[in-house]
C-alpha cells in the first residue's frame, strides 16, 4: 500500500521537513521586509519632493502610506522572530532525539558487554594469575640464590681478603706514624710508654677494622 499513500515518514524526516519549511518562510519574510524598507525610502524621498513643490495633500497621503509601510516592516520582523523561535524548538527536539538514540545505542552495548563479562570466571582468572606470579617469583629467587652460591663465594672471598689487606696496610702505616711521634725521654721511659700506647693503638685499629668490615657487609 505504500505506492498508493506514500512511505510513512519517520519523526526525524518530519523534523527536517518542517525545519526546511520554517527556513523558507524566514527567507521570504526577509525578502519582503527588504522590499518594504526600499519602499519606505522611496516614500520618504517622494514626501520631501512634494513638500518642496508645496503639494500638502499629496504629502499627507504619502505620510499615511509611510506609516503603514513602517507598521508592516515591524510586523514582518515580529513574524520572523516567532518563526525563528519555533525553528529553535524544532532544533532542540532534533538534538534531544539524537541524544536519546545515542544513549539507546550505548545502553545496548553496555548490556551486551555485561552479559559477556562473567564475574566468577574473571575471579578465577585473577586467582590463577596471582598463583602463577607467586610461583614465578619463587623460582626466580631460587635461581638467583643458586647462581650466587655457584659463582659468588670465590670472588667475595678474594675481594674480602684484598680489603682486609688494604685496611691492615693503612693501619700499619698509621701505627708507625703514631709511634714515631712519641716523645723520647730515655730508653726506659720510651719502652714503658710505648708498650701501653702500642696496645691502645692496636685496640683502636681492631675496632676500626671491625667497623669497616661491618660497613662492607652492609653494602
Amino acid at each position: 500500500m505504500e505506492f498508493l499513500f506514500g512511505k510513512k515518514k519517520t519523526p526525524q524526516e518530519m523534523l527536517r521537513q518542517n525545519q526546511r519549511a520554517l527556513n523558507k518562510a524566514m527567507r521570504e519574510l526577509d525578502r519582503e521586509r527588504q522590499r518594504m524598507e526600499q519602499q519606505e525610502k522611496k516614500v520618504i524621498a517622494d514626501i520631501k519632493k512634494m513638500a518642496k513643490q508645496g503639494q500638502q495633500d499629496a504629502v499627507k497621503i504619502m505620510a499615511k502610506d509611510l506609516v503603514r509601510t513602517r507598521r508592516y516592516i515591524k510586523k514582518f520582523m515580529i513574524m520572523r522572530a516567532n518563526i525563528q523561535a519555533v525553528s529553535l524548538k524544532l532544533q532542540t527536539l532534533k538534538s534531544t532525539d539524537a541524544m536519546a538514540q545515542a544513549m539507546k545505542g550505548v545502553t545496548k552495548a553496555m548490556a551486551t558487554m555485561n552479559r559477556q563479562l562473567k564475574l566468577p570466571e574473571i575471579q578465577k582468572i585473577m586467582m590463577e594469575f596471582e598463583k602463577q606470579s607467586e610461583i614465578m617469583d619463587m623460582k626466580e629467587e631460587m635461581m638467583n640464590d643458586a647462581i650466587d652460591d655457584a659463582m659468588g663465594d670465590d670472588e667475595d672471598e678474594e675481594e674480602s681478603e684484598a680489603i682486609v689487606a688494604q685496611v691492615l696496610d693503612e693501619l700499619g702505616l698509621q701505627l708507625t706514624d703514631q709511634l714515631t711521634g712519641l716523645p723520647s725521654t730515655g730508653k726506659g721511659s720510651v719502652a714503658e710508654s710505648a708498650g701501653p700506647s702500642k696496645q691502645a693503638v692496636l685496640d683502636g685499629a681492631d675496632a676500626d677494622l671491625e667497623a669497616r668490615l661491618e660497613n662492607l657487609r652492609r653494602q
